[in-house]
Order: structure tokens, then C-alpha cells, then sequence
């Protein structure tokens, strides 16, 4: 009886001492894993590594047909990031894509590059997590290159996005991977797209976006290629073992070995908790199969 005792005083003493989750946490978590902010949000070295005391203070440049745009300072420093930014500002910008009415660069969009088609899934605790996370960093002064756009803005609709998602659909592993893929913006690479527009309706997770190697990289290499991720069991990873599938999202390498290419972030989803990884390849094996 008296081991007994100490059992369940130690167990009691364990349960009373686990404590929730904070916001800051949770927003620390959605960031710099699912969401891989810092993946376009941070400045890297010359080898491509991020740099960790500049993390989230403006980074890649995006040259395209429509814009000419870089990821801009998003810690809370007042004069070149967000500091100065209200939270409704700054969720406007998420689910919006829109800057703030003062300020600079008042009232210019955020160039297409932002997902923020797909950012307005966002439950409304998570788009909280977010903020709470973003003012607990450190500020840093690093004012980047204003954007040119040369067409006007424009982001596709993503469909789960635009339907929606709440806190009783995350009950359903493949609804939640839905989700989880969704604010990750995966689709945003891994659907068809023809000259500047994706076709979610007829070829989402078919992949074939090609991505120019990033600037920096040594010359001569070659570009990358989004991948097929639809059930298709040739075309793409419907053959796969769900070991196979967590392996390419966290750790860059294919089926057969082969070592995957940016701009997928692997070294963000790498971070990602085990049930969020099975959730998302739950919902992968539903995506219908496209060749």
C-alpha cells in the first residue's frame, strides 16, 4: 500500500506540474515548422544557411513576370518591421495580404509570393498564436528593397481555404492534415500552374512548377521541380510508405534516395510533432490521383 502511495503522490506531482501551452508557443511552433515563415522571412549566408541572429528580418528576393519583390522584415522592429503594426493589422496582412494604412508602404499589397490565399484558413487561436509568437522575438533594424510590381496583385483561391475549417472538424486526422497542409500553403508549389495561375480544381498536388535556383547558388544549377504528391501510385506517391512520405517532407530525401531540392523547407518540417506529420500524409493519401 505504501508503494502504492508513492506511485500515485508522484503521478499526482507529474499531472500537477504539466502546463498548457502558451500562445507564444504555439505561434513559435506554427512558424518555424508547418508554416516555414523563415524559409522566405529570413536572410541566409552564402551557403544558404539561415542566419539565426537576423532570423525573420527580410529575406529572399523574388524576380518574376509580375513583381519584383523580397520578403520583407517581420519582427517587431518599429521603423523597418511590424512593430508598429496593430494585431488586427497584422492578421489583415496574413489573410489579406494587405500592409497597413500608415506608415511605409502604406496601402501596397504584399506581393503575390505571400500566401495569403491560403493563410485564411487560419483558426482564429492560431492566428493569435502567431502574433503572440511574432512580438515575443527580437527586433531587428534591416529596411529591405521596396517591391515593383508591374501587374496588378493577384492570389488564387485555394478551396479549402475559402471553405473554411473549425475546431470540431480537427478531430478527424485527415480534416486536420487538411488543415495543417493548407496553412503550410503546399499546394501553392505542388499544383498545376501555367503562367502565373494555379489549377486547384483540376490539378491540385499534381505538381510541375518550376523554380529557378536560388540566388546565391553556384552557377549552372539547375532548377527544381515541384513534385507530384497526389495518390497517383506512378506518377506520384500513392506506392509510397507513410515512413517514405515523413522522410521527404522532414528530411529532403526521395523514395529512392535521392537527395530533394529547395524551395521545399525541410529543415522547418523537420520540427513537425509526429501526430502532425501522420495527420498531413492521412490527408496526402485522399488527394486524388493525377498524372
Amino acid at each position: 500500500m505504501f508503494r502504492i502511495g508513492i506511485t500515485g503522490a508522484l503521478l499526482l506531482a507529474a499531472l500537477s506540474g504539466a502546463r498548457a501551452e502558451t500562445a507564444a508557443e504555439r505561434g513559435f511552433y506554427l512558424v518555424n515548422t508547418i508554416m516555414a515563415c523563415g524559409n522566405c522571412h529570413s536572410p541566409r549566408d552564402a551557403e544558404g544557411r539561415t542566419i539565426s541572429d537576423k532570423a525573420l528580418s527580410g529575406g529572399l528576393k523574388f524576380t518574376t513576370p509580375a513583381f519584383v519583390a523580397t520578403a520583407p522584415n517581420i519582427t517587431p522592429d518599429v521603423e523597418t518591421g511590424i512593430g508598429g503594426w496593430s494585431d488586427a493589422e497584422i492578421k489583415r496582412a496574413l489573410v489579406e495580404g494587405l500592409r497597413p494604412d500608415h506608415g511605409r508602404l502604406a496601402g501596397v499589397p504584399l506581393a503575390a509570393i505571400m500566401p495569403a490565399n491560403f493563410y485564411r484558413a487560419l483558426l482564429p487561436d492560431d492566428l493569435d498564436a502567431i502574433i503572440a509568437y511574432l512580438r515575443s522575438i527580437k527586433p531587428v533594424r534591416n529596411e529591405v528593397q521596396e517591391p515593383v510590381y508591374k501587374l496588378p496583385v493577384h492570389r488564387d483561391a485555394y478551396p479549402d481555404a475559402e471553405a473554411g475549417f473549425d475546431k470540431a472538424m480537427l478531430g478527424d486526422p485527415v480534416r486536420r492534415g487538411a488543415y495543417l497542409v493548407t496553412i503550410g500553403h503546399c499546394m501553392e508549389c505542388h499544383s498545376a500552374w501555367s503562367r502565373g495561375v494555379s489549377d486547384f480544381k483540376n490539378g491540385l498536388g499534381r505538381g510541375g512548377r518550376v523554380f529557378p535556383a536560388r540566388e546565391g547558388s553556384p552557377e549552372g544549377t539547375p532548377p527544381s521541380v515541384a513534385a507530384n504528391i497526389t495518390a497517383d501510385p506512378a506518377a506520384g506517391i500513392g506506392a509510397w510508405s507513410d515512413a517514405e512520405i515523413a522522410r521527404a517532407i522532414t528530411h529532403g530525401i526521395a523514395r529512392d534516395g535521392r537527395p530533394l531540392k529547395p524551395p521545399m523547407a525541410y529543415a522547418f518540417y523537420a520540427g513537425l510533432k509526429d501526430a502532425d506529420l501522420a495527420d498531413i500524409i492521412a490527408y496526402l493519401r485522399t488527394v486524388p490521383p493525377l498524372q
